[in-house]
Parts: structure tokens; C-alpha cells; sequence
């Protein structure tokens, strides 16, 4: 199993929902997140304060998908969720051992 954090722009959230929904992985997890990167993001200034804000808001996106549909997956991310333009975003790939459902104690990739 494999877990897929996607970090993109907030406009960009639908279609990452429904590229998951079309490989049939429906279940995920949404935050809010601010980040830069090379964009740099955007530089403010706070009266009286000397503080810069150089932070872009970003939606996070997790699950854990089985091994066999991760090509396809990024593929298909980097078709649709791709401008070409810096900030876009990321994907993180990390192995996941083991997933344990709470409510029954299941364990393994049956539960995805």
C-alpha cells in the first residue's frame, strides 16, 4: 500500500477528488494548509510590525491506495491538475506497512 499526499492549489481540489473517485478511492482526508516553495509566495507587510507573510494557501490531500493503481494515479494527476506554472503543487509517495479499521479491528489493504 502506498500513501499519496497530494499538496496543490485550493481550486484544484475537485479535481483531485475526482481523479481519486475514478480509480474507486473515494476515502481521504482534506487540510488547509499554507506553503511556498520556488513561487515564493506573496510578501506582506504588517503595519507597525516588521513581519512578512510569504505563504500561498494549499489544500493537502491524503489516502492510501493499493500498489497497482499508484502509475495511473499520478499519471493522471499530472494531466489534469498540471497548469505548467510554478506552484502546482506536490506529490509525496511513502509505504504504509499496515491500516487498522477502529471500529472492527480489520487489518490490511481489504479495508481501502
Amino acid at each position: 500500500m502506498i500513501k499519496i499526499e497530494i499538496i496543490t492549489r485550493p481550486e484544484k481540489l475537485g479535481d483531485v477528488k475526482r481523479i481519486l473517485a475514478k480509480h474507486d478511492y473515494v476515502g481521504l482526508t482534506v487540510s488547509a494548509v499554507m506553503g511556498c516553495g520556488h513561487q515564493k509566495g506573496r510578501i506582506k507587510e504588517f503595519e507597525g510590525l516588521d513581519l512578512e507573510i510569504n505563504l500561498l494557501p494549499k489544500v493537502q490531500v491524503m489516502t492510501v491506495v493499493l500498489d497497482e493503481d499508484v502509475e495511473e494515479i499520478l499519471t493522471d494527476l499530472h494531466e489534469k491538475i498540471s497548469t505548467g506554472n510554478v506552484g502546482d503543487g506536490k506529490v509525496f509517495l511513502s509505504e504504509v506497512r499496515d491500516v487498522m479499521r477502529l471500529r472492527t479491528g480489520e487489518r490490511g489493504e481489504k479495508i481501502l
